[in-house]
């Protein structure tokens, strides 16, 4: 009897140990999928089309643009800030320039501020949903087109904002294997040379 205690005891440890790892696991998708649900966190919505409503009520849009540290881009936004009606479709503009001697994919992540007004930034379309790949010393301008959802002034939290911040980070990522097969071959007759 006395070592069915220890037993037990060792049983619900590891219970308790699986439960918190499979929390922490679940704990990214799920927060992501809140995230995208409500706006919180400063996630944007998506539509298809603009807004059938367009109120006579402004609000300004401040574009901001960074890079990850070592990034060989240069990512600025053309203008760093608009005013349009609510519900006008907007479009705005972001330039990226490969400052490096090789070709580099990368993706831009996004957000929102303030975390409020996330729900209720929409985007059409935007150079964020692809990967970029951009040849060495290539610059490119890419569109964001977008329009503030009317529903925000009528929101408990978000009928207080006046002006939205709309912020990308690009990050480095992998090569698609077409650009990468290109980039090793030219790679390979530079070595040759």
């Amino acid at each position: 009897m006395a070592t069915a205690a220890p037993q037990k005891t060792a049983l619900k440890l590891l219970g308790v140990v699986v439960t918190m790892g499979a929390l922490a696991w679940a704990s990214v998708p799920f927060y992501s999928w809140f995230c995208k649900v409500t706006g919180f966190g400063g996630e944007t919505a998506v539509a298809d089309a603009g807004s059938d409503v367009v109120l006579d009520e402004t609000i300004k849009i401040r574009f901001d643009a960074s890079i990850d540290r070592g990034f060989p881009w240069t990512f600025r936004p053309v203008d760093r800030e608009m005013e349009l009606r609510i519900g006008e479709t907007g479009l705005a503009f972001y330039e990226a320039i490969n400052t490096s001697d090789r070709v580099i994919a990368g993706t831009a992540t996004y957000n929102v501020a303030p975390f409020e007004a996330g729900g209720f930034f929409t985007k059409i379309d935007c150079f964020c949903f692809t990967e970029q790949v951009l040849q060495p010393g290539e610059s490119v301008l890419m569109p964001v087109t977008f329009y503030v959802d009317p529903d925000i002034t009528t929101d408990r939290d978000a009928k207080f904002v006046h002006r939205i911040t709309l912020s990308y980070t690009f990050y480095e990522t992998d090569l698609p294997e077409d650009y990468a097969a290109l980039d090793n071959g030219a790679a390979k007759q530079t070595d040759l040379n």
